[in-house]
């Protein structure tokens, strides 16, 4: 298929700027593959749309503040750094590119994407306040660079402290009671485990309240982790989009979730993804015989429609971007022209899109 066959019109006012007023007021399409057809309803309904022997998957992950300002020294020009991901020792020593680098165990040295980059070259320093600092060690294709950051006491405190919440581009920002507002909301309510640069939005809509009527019903409640990293969000830039390849995200499945998974999967059980991450996840974690493995891994998996779903069921999932690989996946599992139809509806109904936006149901 061709990236054109992706592309739908969005107006700009449908771009959700907020978050709703309350997290389960969001509005949500429901999808019906087995009939082709969808309906309009609200966030509200999820637990009733639920079987008493469901699995739910969450995706636990919990963004940080990975957003930095600061200056260039010398000459203090303003200069932004964005956290992408730290790398590993390992890592480091395995890619040529890389051998180079001088670095000793505990060095916080992170692949980041900087602004304005053109001039930032390798030994180019800026500093971030009085406690930390940072020099480029190399430079990577599309613009990023590997930084090392020297801290003036524990590292991730002091990111907690001065940086800012990544929100993508399209969402815009003016002053601190907005900040305020997505350091509360960019954030799901059972986020637990630091690493992400983007929250795994499809699950922006539960409440305590909502998880207590799903587990009310009988529904198991898993947790996963899928560090929401670049990957996710990277452009297709070539036509046929079978070329296109996504960068390595790392996830972990716990024994005890892999082995209810399992059984589920014999059983029949109705597998249910929040989010397209946890999708992702479970789709490189199970087998051809329906066993998914446990551990920490990291996944470059890329689902596009002629892909055959292994793991998941249903999905939970917010309306995506245009051409993008999160709008392929979502085809993959319901259809290109059923996913194509609804989006057009929820243009029509002027549903509110991307991530503090509405959602969709696919059964």
């Amino acid at each position: 298929m061709r990236l054109s066959d992706f592309d739908y019109n969005l107006p700009q006012e449908l771009i959700a700027q907020k978050p709703a007023e309350r997290r389960e007021g969001s509005r949500m399409l429901i999808v019906d593959r087995s009939t082709n057809r969808f309906r309009d309803s609200s966030f509200n309904e999820f637990p009733d749309l639920l079987r008493s022997d469901d699995i739910l998957v969450l995706n636990n992950t919990r963004v940080f503040p990975a957003r930095l300002i600061g200056q260039r020294k010398p000459g203090g020009g303003q200069i932004e750094m964005f956290l992408v991901r730290r790398l590993e020792m390992d890592e480091i020593s395995n890619n040529e590119s890389l051998r180079s680098i001088s670095y000793q165990a505990g060095d916080e040295i992170w692949e980041v994407l900087a602004k304005p980059g053109r001039s930032l070259r390798t030994g180019s320093r800026a500093s971030f306040g009085e406690s930390l600092n940072a020099e480029v060690l190399a430079q990577l294709p599309a613009g990023r660079r590997v930084v090392r950051f020297d801290s003036v006491g524990k590292f991730e405190e002091i990111i907690d402290r001065i940086g800012s919440t990544p929100l993508p581009p399209y969402i815009k920002r003016k002053g601190d009671s907005e900040n305020r507002l997505d350091h509360e909301r960019y954030q799901t309510v059972y986020a637990t485990e630091r690493g992400a640069i983007a929250a795994p939005t499809a699950g922006l809509h539960f409440t305590p309240a909502i998880l207590a009527a799903i587990r009310g019903k009988g529904v198991e409640v898993i947790q996963i982790t899928h560090h929401v990293g670049y990957g996710t969000f990277q452009p297709v830039r070539v036509e046929e989009i079978s070329e296109h390849h996504i960068e390595a995200e790392t996830y972990t499945i716990s024994a005890d979730a892999a082995e209810k998974l399992s059984e589920a999967k014999l059983n029949k059980k109705r597998i249910i993804a929040v989010g397209t991450t946890t999708t992702r996840a479970l789709e490189s974690a199970v087998d051809s015989a329906g066993r998914f493995h446990s551990g920490k891994s990291s996944t470059e998996l890329y689902i596009y429609p002629g892909y055959q779903f292994r793991a998941v069921d249903c999905l939970l999932t917010n309306f995506h971007l245009p051409q993008s690989s999160l709008l392929m996946l979502v085809s993959a599992l319901a259809g290109h022209k059923l996913i194509m139809d609804a989006y057009a509806h929820a243009v029509q109904e002027r549903y509110r899109f991307y991530s503090y936006g509405d959602c969709m149901f696919i059964f």
